[in-house]
Protein backbone atom coordinates (compact mmCIF):
# COMPACT_ATOMS: atom_id res chain seq x y z
CA UNK A 1 0.00 0.00 0.00
CA UNK A 2 1.42 3.37 -1.06
CA UNK A 3 0.68 6.90 0.10
CA UNK A 4 -0.09 7.77 -3.52
CA UNK A 5 -2.91 5.22 -3.53
CA UNK A 6 -4.35 6.68 -0.34
CA UNK A 7 -4.11 10.19 -1.76
CA UNK A 8 -5.94 9.23 -4.96
CA UNK A 9 -8.61 7.32 -3.05
CA UNK A 10 -9.20 10.25 -0.67
CA UNK A 11 -9.50 12.65 -3.61
CA UNK A 12 -12.12 10.48 -5.33
CA UNK A 13 -13.96 9.97 -2.02
CA UNK A 14 -14.08 13.72 -1.36
CA UNK A 15 -15.22 14.60 -4.89
CA UNK A 16 -17.39 11.47 -5.41
CA UNK A 17 -16.00 11.44 -8.94
CA UNK A 18 -12.94 9.87 -10.57
CA UNK A 19 -12.59 12.74 -13.06
CA UNK A 20 -12.83 15.50 -10.44
CA UNK A 21 -10.59 13.52 -8.11
CA UNK A 22 -7.98 13.22 -10.86
CA UNK A 23 -8.08 16.97 -11.49
CA UNK A 24 -7.64 17.59 -7.78
CA UNK A 25 -4.40 15.55 -7.63
CA UNK A 26 -3.25 16.75 -11.09
CA UNK A 27 -2.99 13.38 -12.82
CA UNK A 28 -4.94 11.67 -15.60
CA UNK A 29 -8.13 9.84 -14.64
CA UNK A 30 -6.81 6.47 -15.77
CA UNK A 31 -3.93 6.68 -13.29
CA UNK A 32 -6.34 7.39 -10.44
CA UNK A 33 -8.70 4.57 -11.49
CA UNK A 34 -5.81 2.12 -11.73
CA UNK A 35 -4.35 3.11 -8.35
CA UNK A 36 -7.70 2.83 -6.54
CA UNK A 37 -8.48 -0.51 -8.19
CA UNK A 38 -5.06 -1.82 -7.14
CA UNK A 39 -5.71 -0.64 -3.58
CA UNK A 40 -9.03 -2.48 -3.52
CA UNK A 41 -7.33 -5.67 -4.75
CA UNK A 42 -4.68 -5.39 -2.05
CA UNK A 43 -7.37 -4.95 0.61
CA UNK A 44 -9.63 -7.55 -1.04
CA UNK A 45 -12.68 -5.33 -0.61
CA UNK A 46 -14.59 -2.70 -2.61
CA UNK A 47 -14.10 0.82 -1.28
CA UNK A 48 -16.19 2.60 -3.92
CA UNK A 49 -19.54 1.72 -5.43
CA UNK A 50 -19.32 2.40 -9.16
CA UNK A 51 -22.73 0.93 -10.07
CA UNK A 52 -24.49 4.29 -10.18
CA UNK A 53 -23.82 7.44 -12.22
CA UNK A 54 -22.27 9.06 -9.17
CA UNK A 55 -19.52 7.25 -7.28
CA UNK A 56 -20.40 6.34 -3.69
CA UNK A 57 -18.36 5.14 -0.74
CA UNK A 58 -19.16 1.64 0.42
CA UNK A 59 -19.44 1.13 4.21
CA UNK A 60 -15.92 -0.32 4.12
CA UNK A 61 -14.74 2.67 2.09
CA UNK A 62 -16.18 5.15 4.58
CA UNK A 63 -14.40 3.38 7.43
CA UNK A 64 -11.15 3.16 5.46
CA UNK A 65 -11.30 6.86 4.52
CA UNK A 66 -10.99 7.95 8.15
CA UNK A 67 -7.71 6.10 8.66
CA UNK A 68 -6.48 6.96 5.16
CA UNK A 69 -6.84 10.65 5.92
CA UNK A 70 -5.13 10.21 9.26
CA UNK A 71 -2.23 8.42 7.56
CA UNK A 72 -1.90 11.11 4.88
CA UNK A 73 -1.99 13.87 7.49
CA UNK A 74 0.60 12.08 9.61
CA UNK A 75 2.87 11.64 6.58
CA UNK A 76 2.50 15.30 5.67
CA UNK A 77 3.29 16.43 9.22
CA UNK A 78 6.33 14.16 9.28
CA UNK A 79 7.59 15.67 6.02
CA UNK A 80 6.92 19.21 7.12
CA UNK A 81 8.59 18.71 10.50
CA UNK A 82 12.01 18.85 8.85
CA UNK A 83 11.46 21.69 6.42
CA UNK A 84 12.72 24.23 8.93
CA UNK A 85 16.13 22.59 8.70
CA UNK A 86 16.31 23.67 5.07
CA UNK A 87 16.00 27.27 6.17
CA UNK A 88 12.55 27.97 4.70
CA UNK A 89 9.12 26.91 5.92
CA UNK A 90 7.09 25.08 3.28
CA UNK A 91 4.16 22.69 3.02
CA UNK A 92 0.42 23.28 2.76
CA UNK A 93 -2.38 24.34 5.11
CA UNK A 94 -6.09 23.68 4.56
CA UNK A 95 -8.10 26.49 6.16
CA UNK A 96 -11.85 26.62 6.73
CA UNK A 97 -13.41 30.06 6.56
CA UNK A 98 -16.85 31.62 6.88
CA UNK A 99 -18.78 34.10 4.77
CA UNK A 100 -18.29 36.79 7.41
CA UNK A 101 -15.47 37.02 9.95
CA UNK A 102 -16.57 40.12 11.79
CA UNK A 103 -13.67 42.51 12.40
CA UNK A 104 -11.04 39.95 11.31
CA UNK A 105 -9.25 40.87 8.07
CA UNK A 106 -8.39 37.40 6.78
CA UNK A 107 -6.96 38.53 3.40
CA UNK A 108 -4.58 40.91 5.19
CA UNK A 109 -3.42 38.15 7.56
CA UNK A 110 -2.93 35.72 4.68
CA UNK A 111 -1.00 38.33 2.72
CA UNK A 112 1.27 38.95 5.68
CA UNK A 113 1.74 35.20 6.14
CA UNK A 114 2.54 34.70 2.45
CA UNK A 115 5.20 37.40 2.54
CA UNK A 116 6.83 35.72 5.53
CA UNK A 117 6.44 32.15 4.23
CA UNK A 118 6.15 32.24 0.42
CA UNK A 119 6.70 28.48 0.03
CA UNK A 120 3.62 27.55 2.08
CA UNK A 121 0.46 26.84 0.08
CA UNK A 122 -2.76 27.94 1.82
CA UNK A 123 -6.04 26.45 0.58
CA UNK A 124 -9.23 28.19 1.71
CA UNK A 125 -12.44 26.19 1.97
CA UNK A 126 -16.02 27.00 2.88
CA UNK A 127 -18.61 24.47 4.02
CA UNK A 128 -22.33 24.45 3.30
CA UNK A 129 -22.80 23.21 6.87
CA UNK A 130 -21.07 26.29 8.25
CA UNK A 131 -19.06 26.14 11.45
CA UNK A 132 -20.48 22.72 12.34
CA UNK A 133 -19.02 21.33 9.11
CA UNK A 134 -15.64 22.95 9.78
CA UNK A 135 -15.48 21.52 13.29
CA UNK A 136 -16.21 18.04 11.95
CA UNK A 137 -13.49 18.51 9.30
CA UNK A 138 -10.97 19.57 11.94
CA UNK A 139 -11.88 16.51 14.00
CA UNK A 140 -11.45 14.08 11.07
CA UNK A 141 -8.25 15.72 9.82
CA UNK A 142 -9.51 17.04 6.48
CA UNK A 143 -8.88 20.62 7.64
CA UNK A 144 -5.85 21.91 9.53
CA UNK A 145 -7.37 25.06 11.00
CA UNK A 146 -10.68 26.90 10.64
CA UNK A 147 -12.23 30.20 11.60
CA UNK A 148 -15.59 29.38 13.18
CA UNK A 149 -18.49 30.80 15.12
CA UNK A 150 -19.06 27.84 17.38
CA UNK A 151 -22.59 26.34 17.20
CA UNK A 152 -22.58 24.95 20.75
CA UNK A 153 -19.69 23.02 22.26
CA UNK A 154 -16.86 21.80 20.00
CA UNK A 155 -15.83 18.13 19.74
CA UNK A 156 -13.37 16.99 22.41
CA UNK A 157 -10.66 16.62 19.77
CA UNK A 158 -10.90 20.29 18.74
CA UNK A 159 -9.26 23.25 20.47
CA UNK A 160 -10.66 26.78 20.20
CA UNK A 161 -8.95 30.14 20.62
CA UNK A 162 -11.03 33.31 20.68
CA UNK A 163 -10.22 35.71 17.85
CA UNK A 164 -12.91 38.38 18.09
CA UNK A 165 -16.25 39.19 19.63
CA UNK A 166 -18.91 41.66 18.60
CA UNK A 167 -22.61 42.28 19.28
CA UNK A 168 -25.51 41.15 17.17
CA UNK A 169 -27.87 43.89 16.02
CA UNK A 170 -31.48 43.86 14.89
CA UNK A 171 -31.68 44.56 11.15
CA UNK A 172 -34.88 45.93 9.58
CA UNK A 173 -36.18 48.23 6.83
CA UNK A 174 -36.06 52.03 7.34
CA UNK A 175 -39.67 52.63 8.38
CA UNK A 176 -40.08 49.48 10.47
CA UNK A 177 -41.76 50.36 13.77
CA UNK A 178 -38.52 49.56 15.66
CA UNK A 179 -36.16 51.27 13.20
CA UNK A 180 -35.84 54.52 15.16
CA UNK A 181 -35.22 52.95 18.53
CA UNK A 182 -31.94 53.40 20.41
CA UNK A 183 -32.11 49.74 21.39
CA UNK A 184 -34.50 46.83 21.41
CA UNK A 185 -35.11 44.10 23.97
CA UNK A 186 -35.35 40.57 22.56
CA UNK A 187 -38.85 40.06 23.93
CA UNK A 188 -40.00 42.96 21.76
CA UNK A 189 -39.19 40.86 18.70
CA UNK A 190 -42.01 38.41 19.40
CA UNK A 191 -44.20 38.26 16.32
CA UNK A 192 -41.45 39.32 13.92
CA UNK A 193 -40.99 37.29 10.77
CA UNK A 194 -37.33 36.19 10.94
CA UNK A 195 -34.98 35.46 8.09
CA UNK A 196 -32.87 32.61 9.46
CA UNK A 197 -29.41 31.42 8.53
CA UNK A 198 -28.58 27.88 7.48
CA UNK A 199 -28.57 25.06 9.99
CA UNK A 200 -25.04 24.43 11.28
CA UNK A 201 -24.03 28.09 11.12
CA UNK A 202 -22.78 29.48 14.42
CA UNK A 203 -24.98 32.55 14.16
CA UNK A 204 -28.05 30.36 13.60
CA UNK A 205 -27.35 28.49 16.82
CA UNK A 206 -26.62 31.72 18.73
CA UNK A 207 -29.85 33.39 17.63
CA UNK A 208 -32.01 30.29 18.13
CA UNK A 209 -30.75 29.85 21.69
CA UNK A 210 -31.25 33.55 22.50
CA UNK A 211 -34.78 33.67 21.12
CA UNK A 212 -35.72 30.46 22.93
CA UNK A 213 -34.41 31.91 26.20
CA UNK A 214 -36.60 34.97 25.59
CA UNK A 215 -39.61 32.70 25.05
CA UNK A 216 -39.87 33.48 21.35
CA UNK A 217 -40.71 30.83 18.76
CA UNK A 218 -39.96 32.81 15.59
CA UNK A 219 -41.95 32.65 12.40
CA UNK A 220 -39.22 31.82 9.88
CA UNK A 221 -40.35 31.00 6.33
CA UNK A 222 -36.95 32.01 4.91
CA UNK A 223 -33.66 30.18 5.49
CA UNK A 224 -30.67 31.41 3.51
CA UNK A 225 -26.90 30.99 3.36
CA UNK A 226 -25.63 34.45 2.47
CA UNK A 227 -25.98 37.92 3.95
CA UNK A 228 -26.82 39.64 0.66
CA UNK A 229 -29.97 37.54 0.23
CA UNK A 230 -30.93 38.25 3.82
CA UNK A 231 -30.57 41.98 3.19
CA UNK A 232 -32.61 41.72 -0.01
CA UNK A 233 -35.47 39.97 1.78
CA UNK A 234 -35.43 42.61 4.52
CA UNK A 235 -35.32 45.43 1.94
CA UNK A 236 -38.53 44.04 0.43
CA UNK A 237 -40.11 43.83 3.91
CA UNK A 238 -40.31 40.06 3.94
CA UNK A 239 -38.65 39.69 7.32
CA UNK A 240 -36.07 40.94 9.81
CA UNK A 241 -33.06 39.31 11.42
CA UNK A 242 -30.27 39.49 13.95
CA UNK A 243 -26.84 39.87 12.35
CA UNK A 244 -23.26 40.59 13.49
CA UNK A 245 -22.68 44.35 13.60
CA UNK A 246 -19.80 44.31 11.08
CA UNK A 247 -21.85 42.37 8.52
CA UNK A 248 -24.91 44.60 9.02
CA UNK A 249 -22.78 47.69 8.30
CA UNK A 250 -22.47 46.50 4.67
CA UNK A 251 -26.15 47.32 4.12
CA UNK A 252 -26.52 51.06 4.88
CA UNK A 253 -29.92 51.17 3.18
CA UNK A 254 -31.30 49.16 6.11
CA UNK A 255 -31.50 50.10 9.78
CA UNK A 256 -29.54 48.50 12.61
CA UNK A 257 -30.76 48.63 16.20
CA UNK A 258 -28.61 47.49 19.15
CA UNK A 259 -30.00 44.66 21.27
CA UNK A 260 -30.32 45.04 25.05
CA UNK A 261 -28.82 43.33 26.93
CA UNK A 262 -25.97 42.83 24.45
CA UNK A 263 -26.07 39.56 22.54
CA UNK A 264 -22.50 38.76 21.54
CA UNK A 265 -21.21 36.68 18.63
CA UNK A 266 -17.78 35.09 18.88
CA UNK A 267 -15.30 34.14 16.18
CA UNK A 268 -12.70 31.54 17.16
CA UNK A 269 -9.80 29.69 15.60
CA UNK A 270 -10.33 25.92 15.63
CA UNK A 271 -7.43 23.49 15.49
CA UNK A 272 -6.96 19.84 16.30
CA UNK A 273 -6.11 19.25 19.93
CA UNK A 274 -2.89 17.45 18.92
CA UNK A 275 0.26 18.82 17.34
CA UNK A 276 -0.03 20.96 14.21
CA UNK A 277 2.35 20.86 11.28
CA UNK A 278 4.93 23.68 11.37
CA UNK A 279 3.16 25.49 8.51
CA UNK A 280 -0.27 25.20 10.16
CA UNK A 281 1.15 26.29 13.52
CA UNK A 282 2.78 29.33 11.91
CA UNK A 283 -0.47 30.35 10.22
CA UNK A 284 -2.41 29.82 13.45
CA UNK A 285 0.05 32.12 15.22
CA UNK A 286 -0.42 34.73 12.50
CA UNK A 287 -4.20 34.62 12.85
CA UNK A 288 -4.31 34.62 16.63
CA UNK A 289 -1.64 37.25 17.15
CA UNK A 290 -1.11 38.02 20.80
CA UNK A 291 -4.18 36.31 22.25
CA UNK A 292 -3.85 35.83 26.02
CA UNK A 293 -3.96 32.22 27.17
CA UNK A 294 -7.01 32.96 29.36
CA UNK A 295 -9.07 33.60 26.22
CA UNK A 296 -8.68 30.02 25.05
CA UNK A 297 -11.92 28.06 24.96
CA UNK A 298 -11.83 24.41 25.97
Amino acid sequence: MELRQLEYFAAVADELSFSRGARRVHVVQSAVSTAVAKLERELNILLLDRSKPRVRLTPAGAAFLVDARATLNAARRAKESVVGFHGQLSGSVDVGTMMSLGPIDLPEALGRFHRAHPLVTVRLKQNVSGSAGHLAAIADGSLDIAVVAVPGGPPASVKLRLLAEEPLVFLCWPDHHLAGRESVVLTELAGEVFVRFASGWGIRHRVDVALAAAGIAPVSPYEVADYATVAGLIHHRLGTTLMPRTAAAHFPELRTVPVTPALNWQVSLATAAGALSPAAAALADTLTGQIPADQEVD
